[in-house]
């Protein structure tokens, strides 16, 4: 059931920490493009993720790394358009603000700026703190990521669940504790222990966003594509996928080509 275009208030940070305090899960989704943003919008979903995972899954890299600026502002453009209720973050690419807070303002100003989105996210602790306080100060709200942060998996060397040792840990209670004090609205924790997840939600203040975190945060993220079946060949355990698009489309092309052939298509009723 879509939501009724009379009854929306659009979903704000305010909104986001108010729904902590009550209980009140929060439900995120990630979307690069009019189409799908429009549906998921709709839908009645509270947070839109223009994510850096469009690499992946829009341009078929093996990382997020190769994604640029420009092409973050192009998928966030068409997102915007198409919302009337959702809060949309997207993801500051890797290489747009690590090391050099003046080069992050930039980053964020642009997008903010060209995509018309409500806020940013970057991933890391104290090692970007100086690069969330300069966008903060420029009005930007910011999300903040822990955890498993694929911009830099060429550090880790693997994508397994991260902080399982007790002093990283200590580090990411540490670094959600400091991105909270800093500014930050809200973070997402990615592919970290269910207990571990379950404390940080408990520390800290703002709203906790999981991705493979476990039920006892305050909301849950997936890449929509993972989620629908459109991509079949990413199946990690934290996965929940509703439906199988990738067979659906796969019968509805088929469907397509045998009425092409077969000359059932177009019908005198299809034709001018």
């Amino acid at each position: 059931m879509s939501v009724h275009q009379s009854n929306i208030k659009r979903v704000t940070t305010h909104q986001l920490q108010e729904m902590k305090n009550r209980g009140e899960k929060i439900s995120m989704l990630t979307a690069y493009d009019f189409s799908m943003a429009r549906i998921l919008d709709q839908a009645g979903i509270d947070v839109l993720l223009v994510g850096d995972s469009a690499s992946n899954v829009m341009a078929g890299n093996e990382t997020t790394l190769p994604i640029t600026l420009d092409q973050m502002i192009y998928h966030a453009q068409g997102v915007v358009r198409a919302i009337s209720r959702a809060f949309v973050v997207v993801d500051l690419p890797f290489g747009s603000y690590q090391g050099n807070s003046t080069q992050a303002l930039k980053s964020a100003i642009r997008i903010m700026k060209e995509s018309g989105a409500h806020s940013v996210k970057l991933e890391g602790g104290s090692e970007i703190q100086e690069s969330i306080v300069r966008i903060l100060s420029a009005g930007v709200p910011v999300m903040g990521h822990l955890g498993l942060t694929p911009q830099s998996i060429y550090k880790f060397g693997t994508y397994t669940v991260r902080a399982r040792e007790e002093a990283e840990a200590d580090k990411l209670i540490s670094d959600a504790k400091l991105l909270e004090e800093t500014g930050c609205y809200a973070i997402v924790l990615e592919k970290i222990p269910s207990k571990l997840a379950k404390r940080v939600a408990e520390t800290v203040n703002i709203p906790i966003i999981g991705i493979g975190a476990g039920p006892h945060v305050d909301g849950q993220v997936l890449v929509t594509h993972d989620m629908l079946g459109i991509t079949q060949e990413f199946q990690p355990r934290f996965l929940r996928q509703y439906t199988d698009m990738s067979q659906i489309m796969t019968e509805a092309v088929q469907g397509y080509i045998k009425d092409v052939k077969a000359k059932d298509f177009p019908s005198d009723k299809e034709s001018y």
